[in-house]
């Protein structure tokens, strides 16, 4: 059974879940809006089996509908299609938790302005969950992308030199325990060929079950 948090997210964020089998494009004003970042998702879709989910702006539902006719040329030329033809188009894998890895806490929440937080953390408006070395120098961190009340998403970065130890899977198997705590649900996105990323999520405890995740946003 889909969790109810999961279920609640995906109705706030999209505009409508569930769906039957197909492609369904729908409206929500949520496109229009500035996200957790200050930036647009002008398209978000997610993908769970034989149905998908696209939700884009009110005014372009018309037009995406008839481009989803011939589905090989939807995602060409949806960035164009939702405003953006500039932009790039995610394909991801799209992950969710409810049982984080019983891994040890590493890290430390710290606000984003902290010193030393590189440039991608600095863009969260909470506190960032960071692990530094011994001398104070950040190592990897994660931020947690609100999308709503139900539904967080995790991002992770671990600096070249600090791969290899185990640092981010603990960070977000910890970050993971945090949302689930604070009442909803941790999401985790990655491309579908970073193998570095897929490992991380499996290893926190983040299952892939077959879903996806594509969309129209800066990078």
């Amino acid at each position: 059974m889909l969790d109810r948090r999961l279920h609640l997210h995906l109705a706030s964020w999209l505009g409508q879940w569930p769906a039957g089998p197909g492609l369904h494009v729908v409206r929500s004003s949520r496109r229009t809006r500035p996200a957790w970042d200050g930036r647009l998702r002008p398209a978000i879709a997610v993908r769970a089996g034989a149905s998908t989910v696209l939700s884009v702006a009110p005014d372009q539902v018309a037009a995406v509908r008839e481009l989803a006719r011939q589905p090989a040329d939807l995602l060409p030329t949806l960035p164009a299609a939702v405003g953006h033809p500039d932009w790039t188009m995610h394909d991801d894998v799209f992950r969710w938790c409810v049982a984080p890895a019983p891994l040890p806490d590493v890290g430390e929440w710290v606000p984003p302005t902290a010193a030393g937080l590189p440039s991608w953390l600095r863009l969260f408006d909470r506190a960032v969950l960071v692990v530094r070395d011994e001398r104070g120098r950040y190592l990897a961190g994660v931020g947690v992308k609100r999308h709503d009340r139900y539904g967080h998403e995790l991002a992770v970065g671990t600096v070249p030199a600090a791969r290899g130890r185990g640092l981010a899977r603990r960070l977000v198997a910890q970050a993971a325990r945090r949302v689930l705590a604070d009442g909803a649900v941790p999401t985790y996105l990655h491309g579908r060929r970073n193998i570095a990323s897929a490992r991380v999520a499996e290893a926190a405890g983040f299952p892939d079950r077959g879903w996806g995740s594509y969309g129209v946003y800066p990078s």
